[in-house]
Formats: C-alpha cells, sequence, structure tokens
C-alpha cells in the first residue's frame, strides 16, 4: 500500500483534478444555455417575422417586398439550422465533460476509500499494540505482586 503521505498527494490531485473538471463542466454548462437561449431568441425573431409576413401579405405585397421577405426568411432559417447545430456542439461538450468530471469523481472517491481503509488498518494495528502492551503491563505487575 501506498505510503501515507503519497496518498495524501494523490488525494490532492485527486481534488485539484476534479475541481478543474468541474469548472470546465460549469463553463460548458453555461455556453450551452447561452447558445440555447440565442436560439430561442432566433425562433422568436422568425416567428415575429413570418407574422408581420402574413399581414404584410393581407394588406397586398409587391414582388420585389414578396421576394425581399422570402430571402430573409430563408436566412433566419439558415441562422436557426446553424444555431441548433452550435446548441448539439454545445450538449456534446456538456456530456463529454460531466463524464470527465465524474471520472474525476471517482478517482478521488477511490483515493478517499483507500485512505479511510489505510486509517483504519493503522488504528486497529495501534488498538493491537495497545492492548499488547496494557497486557505485558499487567502481566508484569501481577508477577511483581506475587
Amino acid at each position: 500500500m501506498a505510503n501515507p503521505s503519497a496518498l495524501e498527494t494523490l488525494i490532492e490531485l485527486a481534488a485539484r483534478d476534479s475541481d478543474d473538471a468541474a469548472k470546465r463542466l460549469g463553463k460548458c454548462v453555461a455556453a450551452a444555455e447561452d447558445a440555447e437561449k440565442k436560439l430561442a431568441l432566433l425562433t422568436r425573431y422568425r416567428e415575429d417575422y413570418a407574422a408581420r409576413f402574413q399581414q404584410n401579405l393581407a394588406s397586398g405585397l409587391s414582388a420585389s417586398g414578396y421576394h425581399n421577405f422570402q430571402v430573409f426568411l430563408g436566412k433566419l432559417e439558415q441562422a436557426i439550422d446553424g444555431q441548433q447545430q452550435v446548441v448539439n456542439d454545445a450538449h456534446a461538450r456538456t456530456g463529454r465533460e460531466r463524464a470527465a468530471w465524474q471520472a474525476c469523481e471517482r478517482k478521488r472517491m477511490s483515493y478517499d476509500t483507500l485512505q479511510t481503509r489505510a486509517e483504519k488498518a493503522q488504528r486497529i494495528k495501534d488498538n493491537k499494540r495497545d492492548q499488547k502492551q496494557m497486557d505485558e503491563h499487567a502481566a508484569r505487575q501481577l508477577l511483581y505482586k506475587r
């Protein structure tokens, strides 16, 4: 088994790795939320623009006006598709970072478990040594009293 100071160093390194992974995960989650907000904004804008388009159609619209609306709606659709891909990528990165953080946490927890077991084994060893010393002391006391 590793000596206590080496195990403590491993625990500190694993904790640092876990903290770093948690920070990366937090940044990925924030980026995903930001990407989702932008997607929602683009989607609302497209809906508003489409509603305006319908109003303009009802009130009469020139051919060039119709063409301009259609072109702009097409560009909005492209922007929405592109932003949807950004959202999908952000979710994929978040999933990878979550898995990395979980792996770091498992490693950190396994080192903590090793340390706990080592401490327990040392306590048992110390208790046996103390009991042996007390038994020897009691035996000597009994021997001297005779």
